[in-house]
């Protein structure tokens, strides 16, 4: 069951609250940039991420305000010098990024109020955050306005031209590593989320070739009451089938005490060993739980 809502019929302070609320977590843009006297400003933006390798190309929004239907700072900055620092947020400067989110007058610098190092960029005006593990130094390409009311999007779509990463961020092979560079991201309201520690998971990605699919599972495995979507694709993305001698092999050395404990039952047999299965792609084994789903026969 959902609830579903018409976006023309939701007020824009709740229209903001459900898409926000919904499409998350979501990269923050600490948007570093100056005006054309040259002062700094610096604020946060949740609308980003990077949409090119080449050329490469970040785009974040300073949407319009809903209170008021004003411009913010950052984009009056970019309109007069088109260029801008994008800061990634680390967990260590996750309040200072967010006190930089004050509504501070025009022309005070959230560098000081916020106790932020200012450090010079290499090719851009605007100052890098000297705590942040990534800082991208960009030139605004252009900038798209989706309209001209309070909530609308103005997109800036910028090519990075310096890309600097914290040392200590990155790993053997000079790639950043998630678990080093403990970045946050925004949810709806007041929410955040740290993707680091147990937050963090992989997965192997299926590129190389397609798996066998859900759909070539058997029926009385597609439709099982243990196993969940989850389950049935981490199978679904197995490359091949093991053999039949394979599965006998498994059925008498591994399943032997399941299959006599349930001898009588064929119903608990199954469902014990879709809970055997279940338990193994838990463990990152799809391979055995396969077998153990294939030695069940209820012909």
């Amino acid at each position: 069951m959902h609830t579903s809502f018409d976006p023309a019929s939701l007020n824009p302070g709740d229209l903001h609250a459900q898409l926000l609320g919904g499409i998350a977590p979501r990269p923050i843009a600490f948007a570093s940039t100056v005006d054309a006297d040259g002062r700094p400003n610096l604020a946060p933006f949740s609308y980003f991420n990077v949409f090119s390798a080449q050329p490469p190309v970040v785009i974040f929004s300073p949407a319009r305000r809903l209170r008021g239907n004003t411009t913010k700072h950052t984009l009056d900055n970019v309109l007069d010098v088109p260029e801008v620092v994008i800061n990634l947020v680390d967990f260590a400067m996750v309040h200072q990024c967010s006190l930089a989110s004050s509504d501070f007058p025009e022309g005070v610098s959230e560098f000081e109020k916020t106790g932020l190092t200012p450090m010079k960029s290499d090719v851009v005006r605007p100052y890098r955050v000297a705590e942040s593990p990534v800082q991208l130094e960009c030139k605004v390409l252009r900038v798209d306005s989706l309209g001209e009311k309070g909530g609308a999007g103005q997109l800036v779509i910028c090519e990075v031209l310096r890309m600097h990463f914290r040392t200590d961020v990155l790993n053997e092979k000079g790639h950043p590593d998630p678990q080093k560079l403990d970045l946050v991201g925004r949810c709806g309201g007041s929410a955040y989320v740290r993707a680091s520690g147990d937050a963090l998971f992989e997965l192997p990605k299926p590129t190389s070739s397609p798996g066998i699919g859900v759909d070539a599972l058997p029926r009385e495995v597609r439709e099982s009451v243990i196993l969940t979507g989850n389950h049935l694709a981490q199978l679904g993305a197995l490359h091949s089938w093991p053999d039949e001698t394979e599965v006998n092999d498994f059925k008498l050395l591994e399943l032997s005490d399941v299959f006599m404990e349930h001898e009588n039952d064929g119903v608990e047999l199954e469902l014990a060993l879709h809970r055997f299965a279940a338990e193994q792609l838990a463990l990152g084994s799809p391979e055995v739980a396969l077998k153990a789903l294939l030695a069940f026969n209820p012909g």
